[in-house]
């Protein structure tokens, strides 16, 4: 299955001072992760990804995710648009050198999460559309949702 928002990038392109990747999704594109996510909306989504080289093809990775999204309020049943910024930490590895799981002693809630790749190839897209998943609010309320009444 094609990603939805795919922005490849080439281990040989990120130089050994490492670089900053401006990545933005279109109009399409944000309909279709919309679809994804079970929202009715993503009016923007932009994500900056400063990235820099470790050892053995680790890629370390901060990011700064902003977009504007329209989820529904699960008090009124009403659509309703709100702002998601989140500033986050990744580490690119290749495909079968992540952290082996399931072992809680050597489990850190505080490391960065691991996105494996394949064929010497980030995709920064999909890294963003996963930060998107993480940052929205799985029960959103739209500001004030309850209307105020005034007693005579």
């Amino acid at each position: 299955m094609k990603p939805e928002l795919a922005r490849p990038l080439a281990l040989a392109d990120i130089p050994a001072g490492g670089r900053t990747v401006h990545v933005e999704a279109s109009a399409g594109e944000r309909a279709a992760l919309a679809r994804r996510f079970r929202i009715p909306g993503i009016e923007a989504l932009a994500c900056d990804f400063t990235l820099r080289r470790e050892a053995r093809g680790v890629i370390a990775a901060a990011g700064r995710l902003a977009a504007r999204v329209v989820q529904t309020c699960v008090v009124t049943a009403e659509d309703f648009s709100a702002k998601v910024e989140e500033a986050f930490s990744v580490r690119f590895v290749p495909a079968g050198d992540e952290r082996p799981g399931g072992e809680e002693a050597d489990f850190d809630p505080e490391a960065p999460d691991e996105i494996p790749y394949q064929a010497g190839t980030l995709d920064l897209g999909e890294a963003t559309a996963e930060q998107l998943a993480l940052a929205l609010d799985p029960w959103p309320r739209r500001p004030d949702p309850m209307p105020r009444t005034t007693s005579p």
